[in-house]
C-alpha cells in the first residue's frame, strides 16, 4: 500500500500548477509527502530548510530545488516566502523526436536531474527562473514561454550533465528504506481521521513499535505523532478556509477527539485560533 499525493495539476492541455506560499499558507511547512509529478520550489525571501528522500538542502533567497518524481520531500521554512510549481512532463515528449528521449526517460525515473540549483549556477539555472517568471506572467503568451523554458532547461541539464543514470535496481524508488517510509505515510495519511497508535504503524512494515518511532524520526525529523498532528493540523486548516464546517466538526473529523487540545494545538502551530485564522 503506497500513498501518493493526487490532485489536479492545471488543466490536461497545460499540467501545471503555481503556488505562492507565506506563512499564512495553509501547507506552509512542508509535511512529508511525494507525488508522480515533478515539482520546483524557488525560494524569494528567507530560508528553507529541505529533505529529499535522504538528502538535506539549505536553501536560501534565489536558490531553486528540483523535486524528481516520486520523492519523498518535506522542509521547514524560516522566516520564508517560497514558490512552487508541481506539473506533469509526460507532454513535453509527446513529439516523436530523438532528442526527447532524454525527456521521457527523465519522466520514467531512468534519469534522475540534478536537485540543488543555487544562485548564479549557469543556463539550467536561469531557464527555471524563466519558468517560474513565465507562469507567473499574464501575457497571452504565457504557455509558449513556459513551454520553452522548459525544453532550455532539460537542453542545459543535458549539456552539463547534470543527471545520474540509474542503473536496474539501483535507484531512490527501490530502496528499502524509502519504502518503508512511504507505507507508513501512506497508512497515516489514509487514517489521519481514526485513533492511530505505534503499534498499528508497526504491523504496516512488521516492525516494533520501538524501531517504527526510530526509524521514522530518523528519515523526517519527527515522530510518528509528530508527524500526525502537523498533518492533521494541516487538514483542519485547509477545512477552516474551504469549507463552511463548524470548528468542533473540523476538531473531529480531522482526528482530534478532544475540543480544548485541538485548539490550544492549533494555535501553537499556526499562530492563531481556528476562528480568527478561518476570516484571516
Amino acid at each position: 500500500m503506497a500513498y501518493n499525493e493526487i490532485e489536479q495539476r492545471g488543466t490536461d492541455d497545460f499540467p501545471f500548477a503555481f503556488f505562492s506560499v507565506d506563512k499564512d499558507h495553509s501547507r506552509y511547512n512542508m509535511v512529508p509527502h511525494w507525488h508522480t509529478e515533478f515539482e520546483l520550489v524557488r525560494i524569494v525571501d528567507g530560508e528553507f530548510h529541505i529533505t529529499l528522500n535522504d538528502k538535506q538542502y539549505i536553501a536560501k533567497k534565489g536558490d531553486v530545488i528540483f523535486i524528481n518524481s516520486e520523492t519523498v520531500h518535506h522542509g521547514t521554512p524560516i522566516e520564508c516566502l517560497y514558490e512552487c510549481i508541481v506539473f506533469h512532463a509526460d507532454f513535453l515528449y509527446s513529439v516523436n523526436f530523438d532528442c526527447f528521449s532524454f525527456v521521457k526517460n527523465t519522466v520514467e525515473c531512468e534519469h534522475r536531474i540534478n536537485e540543488f540549483f543555487p544562485v548564479g549556477s549557469g543556463k539550467s539555472y536561469d531557464a527555471l527562473n524563466a519558468i517560474f517568471e513565465a507562469i507567473k506572467s499574464n501575457r497571452q503568451t504565457c504557455k509558449f514561454l513556459v513551454v520553452s523554458a522548459f525544453y532550455q532547461f532539460f537542453a542545459a541539464v543535458y549539456d552539463e550533465k547534470l543527471y545520474t543514470i540509474n542503473i536496474g535496481n539501483n535507484t531512490i524508488a527501490n530502496d528499502k528504506s524509502i519504502i518503508m517510509l512511504k507505507t507508513i505515510l501512506s497508512f497515516l495519511r489514509e487514517n489521519y481521521n481514526e485513533p492511530i497508535s505505534l503499534e498499528m504503524l508497526s504491523y504496516t512494515i512488521q516492525k516494533s513499535p520501538k524501531y517504527v518511532g526510530a526509524f521514522f524520526k530518523s528519515m523526517t525529523g519527527k515522530t510518528p505523532i509528530e508527524y500526525l498532528t502537523e498533518y492533521r493540523i494541516q487538514k483542519a486548516a485547509r477545512k477552516l478556509r474551504l469549507t463552511d464546517m463548524s470548528v468542533t466538526d473540523i476538531a473531529f473529523s480531522s482526528g482530534f477527539s478532544d475540543l480544548s487540545y485541538f485548539i490550544k494545538t492549533f494555535k501553537r502551530m499556526k499562530g492563531v485560533p481556528p476562528g480568527k485564522y478561518r476570516v484571516q
